[in-house]
């Protein structure tokens, strides 16, 4: 039989059975991994999204700035962006692993990788190098790791959240917003899928699902039988350490 994926994204999903509309099932390409098709409509749609709705980036020579660069949402914004001509700047917590997390990351393509107390410099800006000042960033984490953002941006830039892991609010100096005139922003995908942009939403996930099969989109996963749901979620909140994303299989 085909392929098909719910478009746009609803729940109700994990079923073995399911009848509904022709309409509401979006028919994908059968030579994609079905790990990815699982997963395209959430972190790889909310990276594009992001990249198209906010500042309008040239092909080559601008610039990016995110933190939270080793999330699945973050290595796509690389992959996406790289695929652009557009170069990232990428910001990683300080922990064990992470110069692997910073040659994973490059591997992708970013073009800058600096761990949060790398930044504890004066003029963040000086490590650049031949690098635009970014007028874009994304921020998941909140707290300093959201601060370091906002300080690599150039006048008038845009940064924009959509997540807070740290569970720390975001703090904006009054410079910042005068002198910088910088713009906060934020982004929650399912707001987006709520605008019925069913048309546009079907279009996506075909671009981004060629890219995976092109291997020119990736990011780990990690198939998971349902009866070992446990040990999978407890993966995927990170009790564990580090893991790749958990996909479970019926």
């Amino acid at each position: 039989g085909d392929w098909v994926i719910p478009s746009p994204p609803s729940s109700g999903t994990w079923q073995t059975f399911v009848v509904k509309e022709e309409s509401v099932w979006h028919k994908i390409d059968k030579s994609c991994p079905m790990e990815y098709a699982a997963t395209i409509t959430v972190n790889p749609l909310t990276a594009l999204r992001m990249l198209e709705d906010f500042v309008s980036l040239a092909s080559a020579g601008d610039s990016l700035v995110q933190n939270g660069a080793t999330s699945i949402v973050g290595q796509c914004v690389i992959q996406l962006a790289r695929h652009r001509g557009i170069s990232t700047i990428n910001i990683i917590r300080d922990r064990s692993g992470s110069d692997e997390a910073r040659e994973n990351l490059k591997a992708l393509g970013a073009d800058q990788v600096f761990s949060e107390s790398q930044l504890n410099v004066k003029n963040v800006k000086s490590l650049l190098g031949e690098l635009p000042e970014p007028a874009l960033g994304f921020n998941c984490v909140g707290g300093n790791a959201a601060s370091l953002v906002l300080k690599f941006l150039r006048e008038g830039g845009t940064m924009v959240t959509y997540g807070g892991m740290s569970k720390k609010p975001i703090t904006v100096s009054t410079t910042s917003f005068i002198f910088k005139d910088l713009e906060l922003k934020g982004f929650w995908l399912q707001n987006w899928l709520s605008l019925g942009k069913v048309k546009e939403c079907r279009e996506m996930i075909d671009y981004l699902l060629g890219l995976a099969r092109d291997g020119k989109l990736k990011y780990e996963t990690e198939l998971v039988p349902f009866d070992e749901f446990p040990v999978a979620l407890d993966k995927a909140l990170g009790k564990v350490g580090r893991q790749p994303k958990q996909v479970i299989t019926f």
